[in-house]
């Protein structure tokens, strides 16, 4: 079976070819760092990087583009409250991104990209925009006419034949039932970063950053875009509308989106006392690598109920495929080669490969590997499992790890919360002062104390020292 994927601009499973031969040219949203990434955005990222492996493992080249979103309304409110700039504020949650991507063991893309680095490319975008016709200017800031735009709609599927002409929007993000002319450039505000361009000062919107980065590094038609679903409408639907306004050709040939996370069967959020970061999970006592076989357990387009009996189970999981590997390597068996003992191995392979070409089914691909760890098992059993019949046996698992990568244990980090983590906690304990919210403030106090971390607080700011 080839590799096929689900295309949420045609709506079905199609065949991938990607332009150029074996190179495959893939963007991917990367995250907003003005907090830790939480466990429903790793279940993206782990998708994204399932896909990753599979692609290599066809043996196509990955030219992988992963922007970092660090100007954006909550970063500016975040960091005025935090009393830092927005490049002091987001340094310490881009390194905290990064650092819990090693942690779950996410490939790195071959490109990561910082919007305030390309300025300069988004304004230039939207001079072209403007000369062809497709923006307008209200108060200094510059809009995007989707009416200018006849496809737009064609990826979220939905009809804006009837939108309100005229109606926009200033924010990065709003009500997913509405359709308004969005904001490519925002004229400065009090207070706000901004960049003196040619089309005035301001700062760029959250649509074009993508839209700009991915073709400076990819192309005007990409292979892949991928991204969580919530971001199908308004942020990708935009992204389409710009580049192809700007390029007049496909933007992205095949659009991949990640369904939502549950926790306990409820949406995520921190007033429910259920949001979660990798960290909590680590701190808590569970692996890395139990983490990242809950989140990459169930197929990407399937939504996932993420409970604390599943990462149980999960690590039970990981615990016999472990413990089946090591069986392979170190009991003794007779001589010799078992021929259907080797074609089984083959058989699960064939099963193990076919379900992660039909659009990355993960469930499918782990009930292949799980079904000839039981045979397998039998076999060794009743001594039918021969010395030679290793080799077939720990391919098959140094192919399934090459995926799923979890067979390896991690090392026990060492104690106390990082540097990133201690940088935050100040950020919020800051914030919290300023909000007169002084139980908070000395709440994070005491939690640091507790870790060995001291706080001085002085005049050009807050000093903090392990002890």
């Amino acid at each position: 079976m080839a590799l096929r994927f689900y295309n949420t601009l045609t709506q079905q499973k199609e065949l991938f070819t990607p332009l150029q031969d074996k190179v495959v040219r893939m963007y991917t949203c990367g995250p907003t760092v003005y907090n830790y990434v939480h466990i429903g955005n790793l279940r993206t990222f782990t998708f994204q990087d399932i896909l990753r492996r599979v692609l290599a493992a066809r043996g196509y080249t990955l030219d992988h583009v992963m922007n970092i979103t660090d100007v954006e309304d909550k970063i500016i409110r975040d960091a005025a409250a935090a009393h830092q700039t927005i490049f002091e504020f987001t340094e310490t949650y881009t390194k905290g991104f990064l650092e819990d991507c090693a942690t779950l063991r996410l490939q790195r893309p071959e490109k990561l990209v910082k919007a305030t680095d390309h300025i300069d490319d988004m304004a230039h975008a939207i001079q072209q925009l403007e000369e062809k016709g497709f923006t307008y200017t209200s108060e200094g800031s510059v809009y995007f006419r989707i009416a200018s735009f006849p496809g737009y709609g064609k990826l979220s599927h939905n009809d804006f034949s009837g939108i309100r002409a005229g109606a926009r929007v200033d924010v990065d993000e709003y009500d997913k039932d509405n359709a308004r002319d969005f904001v490519l450039w925002k004229a400065q505000k009090d207070g706000e970063p901004a960049w003196d361009e040619p089309i005035g000062k301001g700062r760029p919107g959250w649509h074009i950053e993508c839209s700009v980065m991915a073709m400076k590094y990819l192309g005007d038609t990409l292979d892949i875009h991928t991204g969580g679903v919530d971001l199908t409408f308004p942020h990708h639907e935009n992204e389409i509308a710009q580049a192809e306004a700007l390029s007049g050709k496909p933007f992205a040939r095949y659009w991949l989106h990640a369904e939502h996370l549950s926790v306990d069967g409820q949406k995520m959020s921190k007033s429910l006392g259920n949001f979660y970061t990798i960290r909590d999970l680590v701190a808590k006592g569970y692996s890395p690598e139990s983490v990242r076989y809950l989140l990459a357990s169930a197929p990407y387009r399937t939504k996932l109920n993420f409970t604390f009996k599943g990462l149980t189970d999960s690590a039970a999981n990981i615990e016999r495929l472990r413990n089946f590997k090591l069986r392979v390597e170190t009991d003794k068996f007779a001589d010799g080669v078992n021929p259907a003992l080797d074609a089984r191995a083959q058989a699960a392979v064939t099963a193990f490969d076919e379900a992660l070409d039909d659009d990355l089914n993960t469930a499918e691909a782990l009930g292949a590997m799980f079904e000839y760890v039981r045979d397998t098992n039998v076999a060794m059993d009743a001594g039918e499992f021969l010395a030679d019949n290793r080799r077939a046996a720990l391919d098959f698992l140094n192919r399934f790890d090459a995926i799923f990568d979890v067979l390896k244990p991690t090392p026990h980090a060492a104690r106390g919360p990082s540097d990133s983590e201690i940088e935050a906690l100040i950020a919020e304990r800051t914030a919290a002062k300023k909000a007169r919210g002084f139980a908070r403030a000395d709440e994070i106090r005491a939690q640091l104390a507790s870790q060995g971390i001291v706080l001085e607080d002085t005049k050009e700011g807050v000093r903090w020292k392990r002890q």
